[in-house]
């Protein structure tokens, strides 16, 4: 049977399609009786009776209708997600904030070269300077600047009424080369006819031949120019405005780690600004500009300014803030560096480029070879500017200290390699610990003493002892040679006035100590105070230079000092000097861990401190740097025909010739000439025998002791009877053996 489809209209009302689909049947609105109604008009649908597969094939055309229907739908939604991600992406807005950072950038620099023109043409640079002369009531400045401008309003004035002139004098060019080179052409054209090498037209079709050669090259270069050109000027906007402006905080994105502000005059004066400080903010709303007696200007690894403060406005209150005005350089604390200049008004700054301290100070410059003069310094590290720095020696002391693990090990190691350099320089290392950082010192050492137990500690004691005696001992070599300080002759010439540095490493661990470390102290103290012109020098390491673990008379009195990380304003004033936390030359702003090997130091220039970036030495096995230093330094000892410098008493050998002379001889009596030979070898090394001969040994025993010895056939036998029997009488009177009774001092040599 065919299949009929029935086509709905608005009218039937038997039932509604939805409510259908939900189940719910509805009544006719009115029911009528088919026998009471009368005709009611109904619209005639008109329809086709489709057969099955007419039927089945419409079934599939609206089956793929409804498909693409909610394909469609689904590849809109699919690209609204698309369009939305992507518009919403951090690299989307990253890329968008570059690209308008460097749009604004070229406006920035376009604006730059209006203000430029504007005070050429105004003399606004003038002026402002003459401004500021008067705020801060700087006479000669004042003075100065009105020269300057009354100088180059008259160039101008002179360059104004040059402009007829020099337009006068391009006419005339102009109009010379329109008249003579015709007039030229037409002479050669002439001459060429008249020698018969050419024609007279020839000549004049080659001259406008060259012309339109000329013209046309001179199209090709311009249409250049003319399509570059617009490239050309963005391109110089853009650098214009990269070196004289920054964009705006809402264009810098974090992800671009390359920007950097450009250090300028301008970025200076804003982060000044950005500090609030009264009288700085009055001063540039008054629309005034700082002075810049050293304008910014690369240094180094960064740049340097000067600037004048405004009135009331010190450069130590500058200093104090350093970390405030770091934000507004867009550096960190530790690579801005705020000092006062030659005045207490003048501010000197230098601001280090991003990542200076990352570069570190590189390779200790002696690895491959050379010698060290003490008197000169020891190299160190580098500056952030990246200037080589050495540690001063001579005539100063030396305090280090700094967090475990910061590097103040190292630098004491740096220090005493470049002193072991020197050959006439004397080393002592003491370590109250145990531990390897300086082992590979002892063959270079005079004395060396490791480890934490009571021996230990006894014999650092005893050192203290022994530089404190020479100390004295020094004075009185000072005195006899009439001079005030060591000098480079005296270390140089063997009379015991040679460099001598020692190192106290841990130095806190020896000064606590319960047994030593009171006299230890003491010791340390005296010798700071006066060994220093004496050529004595001496490295305190420690971790924790308090009150309580070192003395005050000590840190004093160490004009070197080395500051690494450390954890409080107390230890740093400790190691840099009081009052150093307050001024601004803070190690306390240096990151542990992330700032290793790098230190503020006192002392070591003209400067109230820099920031210093020590060399390492190595001395892992696998990795030892230090060895090769230390048998280079040996071998320059060894080519002066010396030993290493060792100002520690001699312990003179004391020998007892008649003691000898019982064990080397026998039963029988021996001749004198043959007996020297037998104590010699009893005690090779001892020089009385080594020189002795039958003769003078005869004179000792005769008039030291008493003993004659017979001629007996011109032989001189000496008999062991009778030296054993000197020895008793000897032990029953001493004073029998000579006058002081010690027979010693005649053999010593």
């Amino acid at each position: 049977m065919d299949n009929v489809h029935k086509l709905h209209t608005n009218d039937d009302t038997d039932e509604r399609p939805q409510d259908a689909a939900q189940g719910i049947a509805h009544e006719p609105a009115e029911r009528v009786d088919a026998d009471t109604a009368e005709p009611v008009e109904a619209e005639v649908i008109e329809g086709e009776i489709l057969t099955d597969e007419e039927s089945a094939e419409l079934d599939r055309r609206l089956a793929n209708r409804g498909a693409l229907v909610r394909r469609a739908v689904t590849g809109t939604q699919v690209a609204t997600r698309a369009v939305v991600k992507v518009s919403t992406h951090d690299k989307t807005k990253t890329a968008s904030k570059v690209l308008l950072r460097e749009g604004f950038t070229v406006v920035q620099g376009v604006e730059s070269w209006a203000k430029r023109a504007w005070d050429a043409s105004t003399m606004g640079t003038y002026r402002r300077q003459i401004k500021a002369a008067e705020a801060v009531g700087d006479r000669e400045e004042l003075k100065e600047w009105t020269d300057r401008k009354e100088m180059a309003t008259e160039r101008r004035h002179r360059r104004l009424m040059d402009l007829p002139k020099l337009a006068w004098g391009v006419l005339k060019v102009t109009v010379a080369m329109a008249v003579g080179v015709p007039f030229l052409v037409l002479l050669v054209a002439i001459l060429t006819k008249a020698t018969g090498n050419g024609s007279f037209t020839g000549v004049w079709l080659g001259f406008f031949a060259l012309i339109g050669f000329l013209i046309a090259a001179g199209a090709i270069v311009w249409s250049g120019v003319s399509i570059a050109a617009p490239f050309l000027i963005v391109l110089a906007a853009w650098r214009e405005g990269k070196r004289r402006a920054e964009p705006p905080s809402w264009l810098v994105t974090t992800a671009d780690t390359a920007w950097d502000v450009a250090i300028d005059e301008t970025t200076i004066a804003k982060a000044l600004e950005a500090l609030r400080i009264p009288a700085i903010t009055q001063y540039l709303k008054a629309g005034l500009k700082l002075q810049f007696i050293t304008p910014a200007r690369v240094d180094g690894r960064g740049t340097h300014a000067v600037v004048r403060l405004p009135a009331g406005v010190t450069a130590e209150k500058i200093a104090r803030r350093r970390g405030d005005l770091a934000t507004g350089l867009h550096r960190a604390a530790k690579e801005v560096w705020p000092t006062t200049g030659s005045e207490a008004g003048i501010l000197d700054v230098w601001i280090a480029d991003k990542g200076a301290l990352a570069e570190g100070a590189g390779e200790y410059p002696l690895l491959a070879g050379g010698l060290v003069d003490v008197f000169k310094g020891v190299p160190s590290g580098k500056t952030l500017r990246g200037d080589a720095m050495l540690a001063p020696i001579m005539e100063r002391n030396t305090m280090t200290g700094g967090m475990p693990g910061q590097g103040k090990s190292s630098a004491a190691r740096a220090i005493m390699a470049g002193c072991a350099l020197d050959p006439t320089t004397e080393l002592r290392i003491w370590v109250p610990d145990t531990n390897f950082d300086f082992e590979v010192f002892k063959p270079r050492c005079s004395s060396y003493v490791m480890g934490a137990d009571d021996e230990s500690m006894k014999a650092i004691r005893d050192q203290l002892v022994n530089v404190h005696e020479e100390v004295q001992r020094r004075g009185e070599l000072l005195i006899r040679y009439e001079v005030p300080a060591v000098t480079r002759e005296l270390a140089s010439a063997g009379v015991g006035l040679h460099p001598l540095v020692c190192l106290l490493e841990e130095a806190h661990v020896a000064i606590t100590d319960d047994t030593y470390g009171k006299e230890i102290s003491k010791l340390l103290v005296e010798i700071v105070k006066l060994g220093r012109k004496r050529g004595i020098h001496m490295i305190i390491s420690t971790q924790a230079p308090t009150r309580d673990s070192m003395p005050r008379d000590v840190t004093r009195n160490c004009s070197n000092g080395i500051a690494f990380a450390v954890g409080d304003h107390v230890a740093n004033d400790a190691l840099l000097g009081q009052g150093a936390y307050a001024a601004g030359h803070r190690a306390t702003e240096l990151i542990p861990g992330t700032d290793k090997g790098t230190a503020v130091v006192k002392g070591f220039s003209g400067e109230r401190s820099e920031i210093l970036q020590w060399y390492y030495l190595d001395v892992a096995k696998g990795n030892d740097q230090v060895t090769p230093l230390i048998k280079r330094s040996l071998d320059a000892i060894a080519k002066l025909g010396k030993q290493v410098p060792d100002s520690r008493p001699v312990q003179i050998e004391t020998r007892d010739l008649l003691t000898d002379l019982d064990e080397v001889l026998g039963d029988e009596p021996v001749p004198s000439a043959d007996v020297p030979a037998l104590l010699k070898r009893l005690a090779p090394t001892w020089t009385p025998y080594l020189t002795l001969t039958g003769k003078a040994l005869r004179e000792l025993l005769d008039t030291e002791h008493g003993i004659r010895v017979p001629s007996t056939g011109n032989r001189y036998p000496l008999d062991p009877a009778t030296v054993r029997d000197a020895i008793v009488r000897r032990e029953q009177d001493p004073t029998d053996a000579g006058e002081d009774g010690d027979d010693t001092g005649q053999l010593a040599s």
